[in-house]
């Protein structure tokens, strides 16, 4: 039933995928492809073969964002979450078993409430959110790691070992690790401001990761008050690297600008990443790539308004990102794959 109003949705007559063209200096992007049409498209990432993509989706029909699969080409799209609340933050299991995902289904199956644009730029950190696993068809949906505040931001180290995500339980927003089952959680985290967004290499050796720093007490006040309504004013993001046990933490990125969404190229020497840090006050984020000291910054993209979520199958060979490019509606994010061009 979920499947047959997502495809309605969507429109019968739309193709698994098109190609499109590459914008100009975009010298690392072949073969381009358009996977989604329509909607709000987001967080495209691959399973270990780089076979298959799960990604969230907004579309009519349903209260909230939703998460869906599909394969590398764009065909076979499914709806894999329950159609209830809002979801976020899908990943495969490495042994090609199962899904995982943050979902409010079960706290709030409805909308997520509009956030309070008075404050300035906000991200609403949802407290409803739980981390959930299930079959790769979305049946057998179980819990793994409920707590009280946001439990998201969940990626999962190749090598079966551990998987990483985002929580505020402990009255800062920090970077843990669990099993897999979501026993023995460990804090990775503990310096007062934002670190979040995880993303564990290809090698499980390293997580990279965006912070953003409080330098002072009013810094500090404004991120507590905001956080204490579930909030984050994510202006000012830097991406940082560490080992998986959270030792040896170190800043890639300089920037001044919100740059998040980092992954780790194969080679284990390069990062890419999204980021506005040439229009830090706009819309324009574009993938840059730089070596993990932060030296040899290159951009990637040039697409006007928003590219973000890159990420490298297990080979290098192939790219997948979000972007606003080619939209038919102001500000309509689908997903593209590109052959990567080293």
């Amino acid at each position: 039933m979920f499947l047959a109003a997502f495809l309605i949705s969507l429109g019968q007559s739309q193709p698994d995928s098109v190609p499109v063209d590459a914008f100009p200096g975009e010298k690392h992007l072949k073969n381009v492809r358009q996977l989604t049409f329509g909607g709000q498209n987001a967080e495209a990432y691959w399973n270990k073969e780089g076979t298959k993509l799960i990604f969230q989706s907004q579309q009519p029909g349903y209260p909230d964002e939703q998460i869906f699969t599909m394969n590398a080409d764009g065909s076979d799209k499914r709806l894999v979450s329950t159609g209830k609340g809002r979801c976020t933050c899908s990943y495969f299991s490495p042994d090609g078993k199962y899904i995982y995902f943050s979902s409010t289904h079960e706290r709030n199956p409805g909308k997520q409430a509009d956030i309070d644009r008075s404050k300035g730029y906000v991200w609403m950190v949802n407290p409803d959110y739980a981390l959930y696993r299930a079959n790769l068809d979305g049946t057998g949906i179980t819990p793994i790691i409920k707590r009280d505040g946001y439990v998201a931001e969940t990626t999962i180290a190749p090598n079966g070992k551990y998987l990483t995500f985002t929580g505020s339980f402990d009255g800062d927003l920090d970077i843990y690790r669990a099993n897999l089952d979501g026993s023995n959680i460990k804090r990775l985290t503990n310096i007062i401001g934002y670190d979040g967004g995880p993303f564990v290499s290809w090698d499980s050796k390293k997580i990279a990761y965006r912070r953003q720093a409080v330098n002072n007490e009013a810094e500090k006040q404004d991120y507590l008050d905001l956080l204490h309504q579930n909030l984050v004013r994510p202006g000012k993001l830097e991406i940082w690297v560490m080992d998986a046990d959270g030792s040896h933490k170190h800043e890639v990125t300089h920037l001044g600008g919100a740059s998040f969404a980092p992954f780790i190229h194969p080679d284990g020497k390069h990062i890419i990443f999204s980021t506005n840090f040439a229009d830090p006050k706009g819309r324009e984020f574009d993938l840059y790539m730089c070596t993990l000291d932060g030296k040899n910054l290159e951009r990637v993209t040039t697409a006007p308004q928003f590219d973000g979520f890159p990420m490298w199958t297990r080979d290098g060979k192939k790219l997948v990102f979000a972007s606003n490019r080619y939209g038919k509606q102001p500000r309509e994010t689908n997903l593209f794959v590109a052959d990567w061009v080293p």
